[in-house]
């Protein structure tokens, strides 16, 4: 018969709630940093991506290149081609075009 006191579940608690809180790790660079990288180079006032999908899209789009066999741009510790495809948009290898172009 198991028995939870509180202090068993406070525990638990803060030990689940640390895990999380490791686990976020993994989502850097944010969104918006991303987006803000991509837009740099946007002529005008008019960005480049002003929304998540645009970015999800285009690693995603990437990612499949990379697993198809493409070359990486970058160097990384990083064997998942999503974490690569991540990493080439973060430095500025991967450059996202409007419909114009």
């Amino acid at each position: 018969e198991l028995s939870a006191t509180p202090h068993s579940l406070r525990m638990y608690a803060k030990n689940y709630w640390t895990l999380r809180k490791e686990n976020y790790k993994m989502l850097h660079p944010s969104y918006a940093e991303l987006m803000q990288v991509v837009n740099e180079e946007a002529e005008g006032d008019t960005p480049v991506v002003n929304s998540r999908y645009s970015i999800v899209m285009a690693t995603a789009r990437r990612a499949r290149q990379l697993i198809d066999g493409a070359d990486p741009m970058v160097r990384t510790k990083k064997d998942k081609a999503l974490s690569v495809a991540v990493e080439e948009l973060k430095q500025g290898q991967i450059k996202i075009l409007t419909e114009e172009e």
